[in-house]
């Protein structure tokens, strides 16, 4: 069994590895092979029941989880799914008809090649809001005397989230910050706790994440200092994520922060545009973001096929509000590639040199 927790939107797998993969990697023939093998009845009534079973298993929502598994198999037994032979169009298929039945930006039926293949860069955006090295931290560099950091996934296997922290420390003189996280697509929580204990001055509680109660025992979240267990209904286990100050290194504490997004910033990157606007700890700048906000992990599904079940969401803990299919809005709006500029701006204005 595959989970990645707080996973990147629809487009690609790009999350921190619980168990499998980190990140993805390129099939292998024999995989590949498998992958363009016929489906037959069987195998498609193999694969809808255990799809169905994982869903009423594991998914965030146990009723919608419910109301997921009943369509499934109504579709099967009318025969709605006769005649698909080919994975990658049974795959699209019963993905549009889970997104039908209750729309979430993570859920998706897919082939296993298709995890494991990345895709084409996307053309369609602009290229301030393209990935432009591997998954990571893509940039560290100061800008005048501000720290600039540009991220395209919270990446949490070493050393990415130490490379960040040790930017931070090098300039902890800087006079302001700014996270670039227009080309991010998700990831975990690493990085985030790496960093923002040298931003911000007194322990902080950011957001909620609720976990569906017995997806905990496998790990996705464990109870620990940046993540504090709370009350909840017995469904769901909860956990605040929270922030403790770095009580070596403090300038960095009292400096404005700036945080960037577009319309591809997804999951992870949310979490942490909502974490910095709740707290009023930064400035988001930039587009509304891209509104997946379930965090999950792939869970295999018969002999060739995975799916990403969303088994938990980060909200608002003081008004219950999430960004799920509607995204975090900027505190300064303004197009993706004007950004930067934008920030540069106001750091300016806050009494920042950029140079």
């Amino acid at each position: 069994m595959r989970r990645h927790l707080l996973a990147a939107g629809a487009a690609l797998i790009l999350a921190t590895g619980l168990n499998g993969l980190a990140h993805a990697q390129p099939a292998p023939a024999a995989a590949v092979a498998a992958a363009v093998k016929p489906l037959d009845a069987a195998e498609r009534r193999d694969v809808i029941e255990r799809l169905a079973k994982a869903l009423e298993a594991n998914f965030v929502f146990p009723e919608t989880g419910a109301r997921y598994a009943a369509m499934l198999r109504a579709n099967l037994s009318s025969g709605a799914y006769d005649g698909l032979t080919d994975p990658t169009a049974f795959g699209t298929k019963v993905t549009a008809d889970l997104q039908a039945v209750a729309p979430d930006g993570h859920l998706r039926l897919a082939p296993e090649s298709a995890w494991n293949t990345p895709r084409p860069p996307a053309t369609d955006i602009p290229a301030s809001a393209r990935a432009s090295g591997p998954p990571g931290l893509e940039e560290a560099r100061m800008i005048g005397d501000i720290a600039y950091l540009r991220f395209n996934q919270f990446v949490d296997e070493p050393p990415e989230p130490e490379k960040a922290r040790a930017f931070l420390l090098a300039h902890a003189d800087a006079k302001a910050v700014i996270i670039d996280a227009r080309p991010h697509r998700g990831g975990g929580l690493a990085v985030m706790d790496a960093i923002l204990p040298l931003l911000y001055p007194a322990t902080t509680h950011l957001l909620r994440m609720d976990t569906r109660a017995g997806i905990e025992d496998s790990g996705p979240l464990t109870d620990g200092p940046t993540l504090v267990r709370q009350p909840s209904a017995p469904t769901l286990v909860s956990h605040d994520h929270v922030v403790i100050p770095d009580k070596g290194e403090t300038r960095l504490q009292k400096v404005p922060v700036y945080y960037l997004t577009s319309r591809r910033s997804a999951s992870a990157a949310e979490h942490l545009a909502l974490a910095f606007k709740r707290t009023h700890r930064a400035t988001v700048v930039g587009e509304t973001t891209r509104g997946a906000g379930h965090y999950g992990g792939i869970l295999e599904v018969g002999a060739r096929f995975g799916v990403f079940v969303p088994v938990g969401r980060s909200y608002d803990p003081d008004t219950n509000w999430d960004w799920e299919g509607k995204g975090v809005t900027p505190d300064v709006a303004v197009p993706t590639d004007q950004a930067l500029d934008e920030a540069l701006k106001l750091a300016r204005a806050a009494g920042a040199h950029p140079g």
